[in-house]
């Protein structure tokens, strides 16, 4: 019993460090011992004195920031071909981005999630919702596309895909110089995993990042994708270099991955199959795109309810809804967000 009333506490703990105060104290205050432990009724009280002051945020207030694969090894990246000027705009070396996440969370910065922002009701209508967070702290949603390591990146110092470790933790396999494979931490996903292990209140109620994905390539390193059974030309080589390739195989090893990561906080998003700029698209293509998605990446993921467009091109006119093809049809489809 002893044990039992130690754990709870601990996990009530752990709630409140993530600003959950709600579901600490109702963990506390469901359990048995309640009403004799003197513990549980101090961190209640404690808990909700905290909540009491905690400052209400609006989905306007909420920047949002988002990264590509990181860079590793930035002699292979910029090593002045085709790619160099390409990787120099868009992508942010891992040393930066663990010194950027150290600033932010020194500034007091929380990971918040789309769904601690908004929800939909039950005619489909997207309502806004309100973070609570504590005086001095500050929600941001984190995102990271093209979490596919395309095979236009392989030899440019980028991870190759995302594993499971023998822990169970989601870390990702490089390729060294000298060619061997080495597993280790080398990209967004599992550097923010390690930093939350470290500082828990970075993730507001365990909340991590959005994961938007393209499928053409696959998703997270694995090549998931139906076409890798009729052999297009960009695969060709990847697939004659991999003879013993199994598309079965591919899926259900990126499932594995997928589900420990949503386990872990994460959220799954489409970047469109096949980075289609949507706004300039034709409506034809976007429902094949839209219908490839659904086919391949959904059953890995679970489905999702997010776009995060490619080339953030926006199909409404900067932002305001004018009644749009595209917009009814990504609707109709189940993306609220």
């Amino acid at each position: 019993q002893i044990r039992h009333e130690k754990k709870v506490l601990t996990t009530a703990k752990e709630k409140a460090a993530q600003y959950d105060y709600d579901g600490a104290i109702s963990l506390l205050q469901k359990d048995n011992a309640y009403v004799r432990n003197v513990h549980f009724q101090n961190a209640a009280e404690k808990f909700q004195k905290k909540k009491d002051k905690c400052v209400a945020w609006s989905p306007e207030q909420v920047t949002h920031i988002f990264y590509h694969s990181l860079i590793v090894d930035t002699s292979k990246a910029f090593d002045g071909d085709y790619k160099t000027d390409g990787y120099n705009q868009v992508m942010t070396t891992m040393d930066e981005f663990n010194k950027i996440t150290q600033i932010m969370y020194d500034e007091g910065y929380v990971m918040v999630n789309l769904y601690d922002l908004a929800d939909v009701d039950e005619n489909g209508k997207m309502q806004a919702k309100q973070v609570y967070l504590p005086k001095g702290k500050t929600p941001f949603v984190l995102s990271q596309d093209d979490v596919c390591y395309y095979h236009s990146q392989d030899g440019d110092g980028i991870a190759t895909k995302l594993v499971i470790d023998e822990e169970g933790k989601v870390r990702n396999e490089y390729v060294q110089d000298d060619g061997s494979t080495v597993v280790g931490d080398y990209d967004v996903v599992p550097l923010i995993d390690r930093f939350v292990e470290e500082h828990p209140d970075f993730a507001y109620h365990g909340h991590k990042g959005i994961v938007a994905l393209t499928g053409y390539n696959g998703i997270l390193g694995y090549r998931t994708d139906i076409s890798y059974q009729t052999r297009p030309d960009d695969q060709k080589a990847w697939l004659d270099a991999h003879p013993d390739f199994d598309l079965d195989t591919e899926r259900a090893e990126a499932k594995k991955v997928a589900d420990v990561m949503k386990a872990e906080g994460w959220t799954f998003a489409s970047h469109t199959w096949g980075h289609k700029n949507m706004s300039t698209v034709s409506m034809e293509r976007l429902e094949t795109d839209t219908q490839n998605f659904k086919e391949n990446i959904d059953p890995l993921i679970g489905g999702t309810d997010i776009i995060i467009f490619a080339f953030g091109a926006d199909i409404n006119n900067g932002g305001e809804y004018t009644g749009n093809e595209k917009f009814e049809y990504l609707k109709s489809q189940g993306y609220d967000y």
